[in-house]
């Protein structure tokens, strides 16, 4: 029985995509230490990455990345400097798994942001909440998930594993960073005279095909 082959298409194809944007930055943006991933309503964090140098590139000019069809994402990245010191990318506009695209089309960016070198991301996003202490509008800090679809079989980690993206099962015990739910605890305090019709909490993440 011969074995499965090795697919290094999606690793090919994030080196393409990781090269064309490189290629193209200015030097002190070309390896970003942090990726934000703004979600629904939250296109307007790019506004805060002003100052030079800032770069900023739709998804339809890189190779590979999927193109969005939901009204209100931009679909694009900006590349810049958090208070002119922290090189970051944030990705104005996502891919959903309701449109059609597959669950490897939707995490694809991800591993651009790998191959770029960041090592933190920051996903944002909108959803409903089945705590009944949840309010309309109240923030969410995730401390888990529950990856529903994957009693389905999907997964983006199925079929061969590509090393140079990782290990097989890689770990998932720190993957909501501790220190970092730590420094936003912290961070609310100094907002809350302005948010005081919010609410911080943590929670568990489910994850569902949606658009439901």
């Amino acid at each position: 029985m011969t074995g499965i082959p090795k697919d290094l298409s999606s690793f090919e194809q994030s080196s393409e995509a990781a090269s064309f944007l490189q290629e193209r930055l200015p030097v002190h943006l070309k390896k970003p230490r942090v990726a934000i991933v703004c979600g629904s309503g939250l296109g307007g964090l790019a506004d805060t990455i002003h100052d030079a140098p800032r770069s900023e590139y739709d998804y339809s000019s890189i190779p590979h990345f999927p193109h969005l069809t939901v009204a209100g994402h931009a679909g694009k990245l900006v590349f810049g400097l958090l208070n002119q010191q922290l090189p970051v990318v944030l990705m104005v506009g996502r891919a959903h798994y309701y449109e059609g695209h597959s669950i490897h089309q939707i995490t694809f960016p991800i591993r651009v942001f790998k191959r770029l070198g960041v090592d933190t991301v920051v996903l944002t996003n909108a959803a409903g909440g089945l705590n009944p202490e949840y309010a309309v509008g109240d923030i969410v800090l995730l401390n888990d998930h529950l990856f529903l679809a994957g009693l389905s079989g999907t997964h983006p980690l199925r079929g061969p594993n590509v090393e140079e993206f990782g290990p097989r099962f890689p770990p998932l015990s720190d993957a909501y960073d501790l220190e970092l739910r730590r420094y936003v605890h912290k961070s609310w305090q100094t907002v809350m005279h302005r948010e005081s019709r919010r609410r911080l909490h943590e929670g568990v993440y489910a994850f569902v095909g949606g658009p439901r």
